[in-house]
């Protein structure tokens, strides 16, 4: 990464899990193997989990019993991201930093290796924690490692012809998306988050999280499957 080997990573929360019965244990396994890789590089890693698919399930078992507002539903995705936060930090006891940073502007000691983050308020997704982060540590690209290979102009699964970007502006990007946040969004990035990466000139690179191969070749800045938002 640029001025640094701080990589910060926003991990979707459906590649990790499927429902509260499925977690995907050869990916995390892989997933495990590849950043201890370059820690040992001399690597350090800031990863953010999302809620993703169990988020969801459970922003939809409540709203079939009461009607839930944003918050309610909001802080259900926050405590999603901490519980799989938790296990990311649990999978990586031996580097990871102690805390999980449930608040981007919580101080760290400057020894750390690894940083697991998490959700931290109602009406910003973890994907907003990642750009605050990415600022922080003054990185200037974050790597988004969810269940798309690509952004395209229209949801390639209803349309066969839909068009994979390599690159495109953020302009362009939110122009193809919500332009509001809402609790259990599914977007490749969300728009709260794309607003802010424009205003600081981050770069997203967006990935399937799944292929480690190729998120190893970003990693090492060799050609990748992806799509790059940015100036």
């Amino acid at each position: 990464m640029k001025n640094s080997k701080t990589v910060v990573v926003s991990l979707g929360g459906s590649i990790i899990s499927s429902s509260p019965e499925k977690i995907n244990v050869l990916f995390l396994k892989k997933f495990r193997y590849l950043i201890l890789k370059f820690i040992k590089k001399g690597y350090r890693f800031i990863i953010i989990p999302g809620g993703g698919k169990v988020c969801r399930l459970y922003q939809k078992a409540a709203a079939k019993i009461i009607k839930v507002s944003y918050e309610d539903r909001d802080w259900i995705g926050i405590h999603t991201t901490r519980l799989n936060a938790h296990l990311l930090r649990t999978i990586f006891r031996q580097v990871a930093y102690p805390v999980i940073l449930d608040d981007p502007k919580k101080p760290v000691k400057n020894n750390w290796r690894l940083l697991i983050a998490a959700g931290w308020r109602p009406g910003w997704s973890t994907d907003y924690i990642a750009v605050l982060l990415t600022k922080r540590f003054r990185t200037k690209e974050l790597i988004n490692a969810g269940d798309v290979s690509f952004i395209y102009d229209k949801d390639p699964d209803k349309y066969k012809n839909a068009k994979a970007f390599k690159k495109i502006s953020w302009k362009t990007y939110r122009k193809l998306i919500s332009s509001r946040w809402a609790p259990g969004l599914s977007t490749p990035f969300d728009p709260v988050a794309a607003k802010l990466a424009e205003k600081l000139k981050i770069r997203a690179i967006i990935i399937l999280g799944t292929e480690i191969k190729n998120f190893e070749n970003v990693l090492l800045k060799k050609d990748f499957r992806g799509t790059v938002i940015g100036p």
